[in-house]
């Protein structure tokens, strides 16, 4: 006899901040970007060569081919340029790849940074694969980037005729420092005398904090302009040494403002429960649900002589038992800590504690924002 409990239950785990410390003070550069300060992505089609036997066989991959062996001025006569576009000559030992980089606003001229690439044809790895110059572009169009290089990966793909592994994935990689900067991306923060600071998570207290702290090292030079924007003017003071004033008002620390917020990832058993959500006064019942199964294995014989076959067959016996339900009265403005404790009290799993949630919010009960993932 099999006994195979089936309990449906998720591991729970809280991830509480104390409910009577202060916000911790934070530099405005860890909480900010400024205005025309952010990355560029810059990309391009290349191939990769040198594959052993893992290569793509797709027509985009000859054609790449034929492209490649006419930029290095090697023209392909009819007869071999016939055999490839039909298959005749093999490409197993190269791959199209897409290449991808990206590009910091003030990278420099000759400075090397990482790219990745990822098969673009049928290819089933890229292990030993070496990439061709391959120009990488932007968005206007402009080449801003060359990569080459060996590619680099995290897994591959093994095996012979009667095996195969595939550990990671095999197809993707990166070459690292591998692409060359050829041109700058134009960067301009300051205009007419002004700066901007963009909140990463947009918050009124959060920029009003921010704004008043840079008075007070540099009287009426900030303003709030929106919740996610404080314009900065550069003092008369801060004249051909602008960014002095910029990295010293970066590293200037102050007080984010909070949101009152519930985020719950079903998946992971994750809660997240911000310091200041607060609850009315709310009575919450439960019950767990436990499900059992028992298998049997029965023997089945055949009558004598009747030239029939003994059998096992399957005897499966299910059980629902349901634990009683518990009432729990939670308080008026209670606590993060109060509230996790009349949580577990419950017992409950985190798919149990997500329909809770949605309820107290429902009900009006639950004063903060619920986000689930």
């Amino acid at each position: 006899m099999l006994f195979k409990p089936v309990v449906f239950s998720l591991v729970l785990s809280l991830a509480l901040p104390c409910a009577t410390a202060a916000e911790p003070l934070v530099r405005i550069r860890d909480i900010t970007q400024i205005a025309g300060e952010h990355p560029n992505q810059v990309s391009g089609m290349g191939l990769v060569i040198g594959l052993a036997g893992t290569g793509g066989n797709s027509q985009t991959t000859k054609q790449f081919a034929l492209n490649l062996l006419q930029k290095m001025g090697n023209r392909a006569d009819p007869l071999l340029r016939e055999n490839i576009q039909r298959s005749q000559e093999k490409t197993d030992n190269m791959s199209v790849v897409f290449v991808n980089a990206i590009l910091s606003p003030h990278a420099k001229n000759g400075q090397r940074i990482d790219v990745t690439v990822a098969a673009f044809d049928n290819a089933k790895s890229l292990t030993g694969g070496n990439l061709v110059a391959t120009e990488l572009y932007g968005p206007d169009g402009e080449v801003y980037v060359i990569a080459s290089g060996p590619i680099s990966l995290n897994g591959g793909d093994f095996g012979g005729n009667a095996a195969n592994v595939t550990k990671n994935h095999p197809t993707t990689g990166r070459v690292p420092m591998g692409g060359t900067v050829e041109a700058e991306v134009p960067c301009t923060i300051f205009k007419n005398g002004i700066f901007e600071l963009l909140l990463r998570s947009p918050h009124y207290q959060t920029a009003m904090n921010i704004a008043n702290a840079i008075n007070l090292y540099s009287p009426g030079s900030a303003l709030v302009r929106d919740p996610a924007t404080v314009a900065v003017r550069l003092p008369a003071s801060a004249t051909g040494d602008y960014f002095r004033f910029v990295a010293e008002c970066q590293d200037l620390t102050v007080q984010p403002g909070s949101v009152a917020r519930v985020v719950i990832n079903e998946r992971t058993g994750t809660i997240i429960i911000g310091s200041d959500v607060k609850l009315s006064q709310v009575a919450i019942t439960h019950g767990n649900l436990i499900v059992s199964t028992v298998e049997n294995q029965q023997a089945s014989q055949p009558n004598p002589f009747s030239q029939g076959e003994t059998k096992v067959l399957e005897r499966t016996q299910v059980d629902v038992t349901e634990s009683p339900s518990v009432i729990n009265v939670i308080e008026q403005n209670v606590t993060v800590g109060d509230l996790a404790a009349s949580l577990n009290s419950l017992g409950v799993s985190p798919r149990d504690l997500s329909s809770i949630f949605q309820m107290l919010k429902e009900s009006g009960a639950l004063h903060a924002e619920l986000e689930l993932k």
